[in-house]
């Protein structure tokens, strides 16, 4: 399988994002602050773990950082995350100490490495979701030392650092910060101190112990694999937080702080965009199965999403969409060759007459109707003309089109596309509104 990665590039402060190869993992810096502390976050090194990742993506996306910078690792390990695996070649949370030029996961370890060991990053957080929930005594058969979920790890109490040493400390107030936030009172955080150099041969091999041995203040924060990832991603968010805030980190964001609300922003607003534009899919509520995308097989990588976990795989008769792993939806081409002669439609809109931008999204209350323009035709998918006519200078109403051809499940968006005699020339979207009213001819 072939991963086409892709990657976001959101007008948050400021915000970069790159990737090389195929299945490189993309590194997203918000804020623009030379003096202020840098702080790297990591999501995502186990794939099986969508609380981590989720948070590290709700970061680039929805927050604005004020003051200070963080630099975002949302998708480390991309292909282990839309496989849901833990590691596709193994843990790669075990291969920070030793590894084989051969294996797999070395160029994008060694990435990973000389980012942490940038001179910039002053603090290093590598999001997990843990079985069961830590508690340094036996409390029952899922409240015991042996596990991992609803705490913050250190490797050990303190670090020779210019700033942010004590790590004991900066970890016990986010513990405590956590702890007046709970959902329920027994999500109780604690503060794990996994003592790596004093023997833990296990951890030794860690991310976090890869960055103390490098002069790196480093933490592990586990959210319970017991909870729904929004959940998780709350308790990630609400640490997260408190960490940036000892910092001297400032930031806003978009939404509440509660599962919800999060559970609400991670799936709105997630777009694919292709051939610079020419073809966009909203991706929010859509269906498992979309047939017949004009596409064309020498740019089908040439792509931009919305938000850092979303990407586009090969698959055996078409591509398969995901978002962190969760496959949203399943694209079966029709391949053209493309057109770049047209920019814009013209479009009456309850209406109102407008250029409507190749690529828009539009809203639309009661009815459209798209102007025919010479020397090109027109296919609104799902609209039936009649007579078999044209589909340019005809009202087009909700009632008008066929449910099942909409982009969405609840038979609201639809396509409209252009051509060039035989040549795909971009399409734009229409979204009707819930309570669409039936405007009469």
């Amino acid at each position: 399988m072939r991963l086409l990665l892709s990657f976001i590039l959101v007008a948050i402060t400021t915000v970069s994002a790159f990737a090389q190869k195929p299945l490189d993992f993309s590194l997203h810096k918000l804020g623009n602050d030379p003096k202020g502390p840098t702080i790297l976050v990591i999501g995502g090194i186990q794939g099986d773990e969508p609380g981590g990742f989720s948070a590290a993506g709700m970061l680039v996306s929805h927050y604005e950082i004020t003051k200070g910078n963080i630099w975002v690792v949302p998708n480390l390990n991309f292909l282990s995350i839309i496989k849901s695996s833990r590691g596709s070649y193994g843990d790669m949370n075990r291969k920070f100490a030793a590894l084989d030029k051969n294996d797999p996961d070395y160029a994008s370890v060694q990435r990973i490495k000389k980012i942490i060991r940038n001179k910039q990053i002053d603090m290093v957080l590598n999001l997990h979701d843990g079985s069961g929930f830590y508690n340094p005594k036996y409390i029952d058969k899922l409240h015991n030392p042996r596990y991992w979920g609803q705490c913050v790890i250190i490797d050990q109490k303190n670090i020779q650092s210019p700033k942010f040493g004590n790590l004991s400390r900066m970890a016990r107030i986010a513990v405590k910060k956590a702890n007046t936030e709970l959902l329920k009172k027994s999500d109780k955080f604690h503060l794990k101190n996994t003592r790596t150099r004093e023997g833990d041969h296990e951890m030794e091999k860690s991310l976090t112990y890869y960055a103390i041995k490098h002069g790196k203040p480093a933490f592990g924060i586990e959210a319970s694999k017991s909870f729904m990832t929004p959940t998780r991603t709350y308790y990630h968010l609400s640490v997260l937080e408190s960490f940036l805030k000892q910092a001297g980190i400032e930031f806003s964001r978009n939404f509440e702080l509660s599962p919800r609300a999060i559970k609400r922003a991670m799936f709105s607003q997630v777009k694919l965009a292709l051939y610079g534009g020419k073809l966009q899919l909203e991706l929010d509520n859509v269906r498992k199965y979309l047939n017949y995308v004009p596409m064309n097989k020498d740019l089908a990588d040439d792509f931009k999403a919305s938000k850092p976990l979303l990407t586009m795989v090969d698959a055996p008769n078409g591509y398969k969409v995901y978002y962190g792993n969760r496959n949203l939806t399943n694209l079966s081409p029709q391949f053209f060759e493309f057109d770049d002669s047209l920019s814009s439609l013209k479009v009456t809109i309850d209406g109102r007459t407008q250029e409507v931008p190749i690529g828009t999204i539009v809203e639309v209350n009661n009815h459209f109707r798209v102007s025919s323009l010479k020397g090109y035709r027109f296919n609104i998918i799902g609209y039936v003309a009649p007579n078999k006519g044209t589909e340019s200078d005809v009202l087009v109403r909700k009632k008008d089109l066929v449910k099942r051809f909409s982009l969405d499940k609840g038979g609201r968006v639809y396509r409209v596309e252009a051509y060039r005699g035989e040549k795909f020339s971009g399409m734009i979207l229409v979204r009707f509104g819930k309570n669409s009213a039936v405007a009469a001819r």
